[in-house]
């Protein structure tokens, strides 16, 4: 059965597109001091949502203005918060049921919407506990406050003050009307929790504000922010600096580069953060093409033209590098092609810097950077270990959410300590899978790990695995490892749910153990070693046999399998690109017929054929009313239908909805990038 839901698209802002957006933001930075204004009723939420919710943005590097003062009804909007409102980016209006009833928020929201009508100003209402139709018609709670204010205006024997009352509560009404209309958020039916992280990633993805790790993940970190924050601010002015972030895989390099970023990104005028970036080249086609474009969109502030051509981006860098002082964030290198491509070999403009992490210490001075005349200043830093204090830390917050152990798990938590050598991600997922475990779970995770073999922290990993209580949740697990890392959360949701994967409460489980988190483009998101111990687990299935497990996500398998047609028995899922083949210089040639899924079309659950030489979608459904509108399409409806194209989730998502299940996909798999989940 075909099961895709609606796509749904994001908007930087209400009227207005992406690219003015982001003007606003590059061109009034002097001017506003603020990224968010917090509009609310103290009576109906400071003590709990609205506190949560500030923590929340501050927590994430959005700087908020929130006034707990409360004001009686009936005075005036305190100047302080005109100019806080004016130095904002955007305002969260937080609609309760009392909101109405404080003329001083009303105030505020008329203000805030004469904002967004003269300045781009960003607008996200959220109706907490109220229905939008009672804001929109004055209904209920929000009628019975305007009756109130219509009373006091009634009531007032000043000819000029009952005039000035009449005139604010026709403001008022407009303007409650106009909030409702806008496209906001509901908080019924939701977790708290989930909801505040909902809207702090909404509003990240609006205002591009730069992510700053959580505190708790850079637990004896001190040190090396203190270097880094140094040597950003050293005045350096000659030549541009760059400064490489050594160590293994897990020990903290990310977190590290990603939090000095969050920290220091807005003390340059222009600045980019390149994420993950040897996964996203392996594992897509044109990922260095994405980054490049990334890159230059970050540079430009605006969205640039596609390219097609790896080189054509380097010399766009190049130029931009050596015209701006940048800040600079390449995460995860490995290959001297990506070094080249990201920074190319022209130079940077002076004090300029740049941060690189990478597991090769001899990768960043083997670049083309290197090769000129005039070298760019190089220095290495190290990551190692944490020391014994920083690592029982660590593990404790994790595990006791405290920074000592519980009465009774010293001994314990200090075996664990001993055999985790340091290692943050050994650690913090081990605390994580024994939070609210007993003594005596705690001992047996102690003898499993002393029985295995093989790398601490792979081992560690494993048990985390193991440890998952629900066998939905292990296969959860499986699947986005293999298939779904970097796939945004709600399109990975709707394929996973129609292969009866419960992920609502298997996502959270993931999360509670650091299996998992979600980015702040709602992709799901794994580390490395994390992922990597995933498909560990799913090739074990049959080590020599890959046609015997359950998923293939290597694309030479994937075609072997495919090309003697031995893709049935255990397989659920595979992924092939053919073009990754081609890559890697294996000459192939053979075009795959698709008799070669051995595949019943009646099971298919999601097919992405981007890029493909599809010519015709048939559909087969035994629905009556499907087939009767089927039969109707004539030659010319079909030809419109393929010149939709599909390259777009849109297009597929409307063929699939108009034709129903396939029985015929397409005249090759040659030259595809395709996915057959």
């Amino acid at each position: 059965m075909v099961v895709l839901s609606e796509l749904v698209n994001f908007k930087i802002s209400e009227g207005s597109s992406s690219s003015s957006s982001t003007h606003v933001h590059s061109s009034s930075t002097h001017h506003q001091r603020y990224d968010v204004f917090l509009s609310f009723n103290g009576v109906d939420t400071s003590h709990s949502f609205t506190n949560n919710l500030h923590k929340a943005l501050i927590d994430a590097n959005i700087s908020t203005f929130l006034d707990d003062e409360e004001i009686e009804t009936g005075e005036d909007l305190k100047p302080e918060l005109e100019t806080a409102i004016e130095a904002s980016q955007a305002s969260i209006i937080v609609l309760s049921k009392n909101y109405a009833s404080s003329t001083w928020c009303l105030d505020e929201l008329v203000l805030i919407l004469e904002q967004r009508m003269t300045s781009n100003h960003i607008v996200i209402p959220i109706f907490y506990h109220v229905e939008p139709t009672h804001v929109r018609k004055q209904q209920s709670s929000f009628g019975d406050a305007m009756a109130k204010h219509k009373q006091t205006m009634e009531a007032e024997t000043d000819a000029n003050k009952k005039s000035q009352w009449a005139e604010k509560m026709d403001q008022w009404n407009k303007a409650l009307t106009a909030v409702a209309n806008l496209k906001g958020t509901d908080v019924k039916g939701r977790a708290e929790r989930e909801f505040i992280e909902e809207i702090v990633k909404d509003i990240y993805r609006r205002l591009h504000v730069p992510l700053r790790t959580a505190q708790p993940f850079l637990i004896g970190m001190d040190n090396h922010i203190n270097f880094f924050t140094s040597w950003l601010k050293d005045g350096s002015s000659h030549t541009a600096d760059i400064l490489t972030i050594l160590g293994i895989g897990g020990i903290g390099k990310t977190s590290l580069a990603k939090y000095v970023y969050g920290l220091h990104c807005r003390d340059f005028p222009t600045s980019s953060y390149i994420e993950d970036i040897s996964r996203i080249c392996v594992g897509k086609f044109n990922g260095l093409l994405d980054l490049q474009k990334q890159m230059c969109n970050d540079l430009l502030k605006t969205s640039s033209m596609q390219i097609h051509d790896v080189s054509i981006y380097t010399s766009k860098i190049e130029n931009l590098l050596a015209r701006k002082r940048v800040f600079l964030v390449l995460d995860d290198i490995d290959s001297l092609d990506q070094l080249d491509a990201l920074l190319g070999s022209k130079g940077f403009h002076p004090g300029s810097k740049i941060i690189i992490t990478t597991k090769d210490t001899w990768l960043t001075e083997s670049c083309a950077l290197f090769k000129t005349k005039i070298k760019p200043k190089h220095a290495k830093h190290f990551l190692e270990g944490l020391n014994w204090i920083e690592s029982r830390h660590l593990l404790c917050f994790h595990a006791f959410m405290c920074n000592y152990p519980n009465g009774g798990y010293e001994e314990v938590s200090d075996k664990l300590v001993k055999y985790c050598q340091g290692h943050p991600l050994a650690l913090e997922v081990l605390g994580k899978s024994l939070r609210n475990r007993d003594i005596a779970y705690w001992e047996g995770c102690i003898e499993g790990l002393k029985k295995e073999s093989g790398s601490h922290i792979n081992n560690v990993l494993r048990m985390s695995f193991d440890s998952l209580p629900y066998n939905n949740d292990k296969e959860l697990f499986k699947h986005i490892a293999c298939f779904f890392v970097g796939i945004d959360r709600d399109i990975a949701e709707t394929i996973l749910n129609a292969c009866d994967i419960k992920t609502r409460a298997g996502i959270t489980n993931l999360i509670d153990r650091f299996l998992l988190s979600i980015g702040w483009n709602n992709e799901l998101k794994m580390h490395q070693l994390v992922q990597e111990m995933g498909r560990f687990v799913v090739r074990q299935e049959s080590l020599d046999k890959p046609w015997k497990r359950s998923r293939l996500w290597c694309h030479k398998e994937s075609f072997s399998v495919l090309k003697e047609k031995k893709g049935k028995g255990n397989l659920v899922g595979l992924v092939l690109d053919m073009r990754m083949l081609e890559k890697e210089n294996l000459g192939v040639l053979v075009e795959l017929k698709t008799d070669a899924l051995n595949l019943p079309m009646e099971n298919l659950v999601a097919l992405d054929m981007s890029y493909s030489n599809i010519e015709l979608f048939v559909g087969s459904n035994s629905n009556p009313h499907r087939d009767e509108k089927r039969q109707k399409l004539d030659g010319s409806c079909l030809k419109e239908k393929r010149r939709i194209g599909t390259n777009s989730w849109e297009s597929k998502i409307q063929m699939m909805y108009e034709f129903g299940i396939f029985s015929t996909i397409g005249r090759q798999l040659s030259s595809t990038r395709d996915r057959v989940v």
